[in-house]
């Protein structure tokens, strides 16, 4: 007994397939992809609506324009890549061992399951769950299941639905496949043919040493597949996961509740791929490909990563609504970085936060209505000018720092705006100061600090600062910091030490 196993799953009329995964709407029409330049377009691919009309691969469009009904679209090599991409990703979560056997217009790909029985069941049960997790993906495929690699591989192409071969009955399942399953050259295809050899059996019967004397050694190597005995050398690729979708549109998309319509479907797939490896979506980017050649992007940053479909979408309307695309959209692409979603342990008597999702809903409609750089949390910047700061999103809460006990703490508190004032100085340092209802007395006085910089730009600033201590006129007394701006020679409180 062999300890081979292999599933081949065919994809076929790709082309179609990819540009109808996230077109729910055109799922019941007649669909023909062309490719080529206009006038010679001609028909690459179909969907079963459009194969049951009478349409074949070959037709031009000048040919195909006389059915009733049918539906043109152009083939988009990037949707086709990233299909590709999903539908690889699908079939890894049944093996680790995938190679690649597409060709043409179809996409397949052959899983080495052998040692699989523990985990999925019988073949049979390994093929149904996969055929069902590829068919919520979007895909139609079929599956061949067999101990020979070329045996399964010819089977899923022939055929359609999932199919069994046991191992030795690999002669008799591919006996009435056609000979075109061999992919042979054209001058052994006519010598078949004036034979009068059609499928895989009839060549399989034909005597071996006659077979290589007339057509040479290959002849050995045609009738060891169609016999389904023929040796394979595995050759595994190593599939990287990315978490992408993008769709090409036919006609470009000018109201953004249509471009919705499709990145809700965008997004479910995201979602549920992410889900299957137990992850969430930290980071989406929409990327959108406008009439024109440009381009415009729009990033959703969710505070924890989340697997809520609703969120999201609401996430992507209002971003898109705050920053609308300058022209119509052609394409849609979505871009996702995969993250965790961790569990808090909140304290007995701590008080409930807002739940992330509404949180982040409220904050895009505050950044839709006052902009993107009045809603966040103030960050310092990286300069010596004071005061000099900058938005950034929220963060999720840092560890509480513990505090020292009986270590004193000072705090500056900012007049926002800082008050002008008038000071007046005793050998160059400031002796007293109004700020237009009170007069100081300044008791001490340490500085000066100067600070300036920018020098080669507007916005420069030379600035000199003084912390003093001063008494009212009631006789109580503040510590508080004087600014005197060296360029415009004013004087300004900042603020008081507390």
């Amino acid at each position: 007994m062999s300890t081979e196993l292999y599933a081949c799953v065919h994809a076929a009329e790709f082309p179609a397939q990819a540009l109808l995964r996230l077109r729910q709407d055109l799922q019941g029409e007649p669909i023909a992809v062309i490719e080529g330049r206009p006038p010679h377009e001609f028909v690459c691919s179909m969907n079963r609506h459009a194969l049951n009309k009478g349409i074949s691969q070959g037709m031009t469009r000048l040919d195909v324009e006389g059915l009733d009904g049918v539906k043109f679209l152009a083939r988009s090599p990037e949707t086709e890549a990233a299909a590709r991409a999903v539908l690889l990703e699908c079939v890894a979560q049944f093996s680790p061992r995938i190679e690649d056997a597409g060709g043409a217009t179809a996409n397949a790909f052959v899983l080495d399951i052998s040692g699989m029985e523990r985990l999925f069941g019988t073949p049979a049960q390994l093929a149904d769950r996969m055929r069902l997790a590829l068919q919520s993906a979007g895909f139609r495929v079929s599956i061949a299941i067999s101990a020979n690699y070329h045996a399964a591989r010819m089977k899923a192409a022939a055929t359609r639905g999932v199919a069994i071969i046991a191992e030795g009955a690999e002669a008799s399942a591919l006996a009435n496949l056609p000979l075109t399953s061999l992919e042979l050259a054209e001058d052994p295809r006519e010598v078949f043919a004036m034979w009068g050899i059609r499928t895989l059996g009839e060549l399989a019967a034909l005597p071996e040493v006659e077979l290589i004397t007339r057509l040479g050694p290959d002849a050995r190597t045609w009738r060891e597949l169609a016999r389904g005995t023929h040796a394979h050398l595995f050759r595994p690729i190593e599939p990287e996961f990315t978490l992408r979708e993008f769709c090409e549109f036919d006609d470009a998309v000018e109201e953004i509740d249509s471009l919705l319509f499709l990145g809700a479907r965008m997004i479910d797939c995201l979602v549920a791929r992410a889900s299957e490896r137990a992850l969430s979506l930290a980071l989406v980017t929409a990327h959108m490909r406008l009439e024109g050649g440009k381009s415009h992007q729009c990033v959703l940053r969710p505070a924890v990563p989340s697997t809520d479909r609703k969120f999201l979408l609401k996430l992507l309307q209002l971003e898109i609504g705050s920053h609308p695309p300058q022209a119509a959209v052609v394409a849609l692409e979505l871009v996702a970085e995969a993250g965790r979603c961790g569990t808090v342990q909140l304290g007995l008597f701590t008080p409930q936060a807002p739940e992330p999702s509404r949180l982040d809903v409220t904050l895009a409609r505050l950044r839709a209505i006052v902009g993107d750089d009045r809603v966040g949390s103030p960050v310092l910047e990286d300069t010596h000018r004071a005061g000099s700061f900058r938005m950034e999103g929220f963060a999720g809460a840092a560890a509480e720092r513990k505090r020292e006990p009986g270590v004193p703490r000072m705090a500056l508190r900012r007049m926002r705006p800082p008050v002008p004032v008038r000071v007046m100085q005793r050998n160059a340092r400031p002796a007293e100061f109004r700020d237009g209802q009170n007069r100081f007395e300044i008791t001490s006085a340490f500085g000066p600090w100067r600070s300036s910089g920018c020098w080669w730009s507007e916005d420069n600033w030379d600035l000199e600062e003084w912390d003093v201590l001063a008494e009212r006129n009631d006789g109580s007394s503040v510590a508080c910091l004087l600014v005197c701006d060296r360029g415009s020679n004013e004087w300004r409180l900042e603020a008081y030490y507390d």
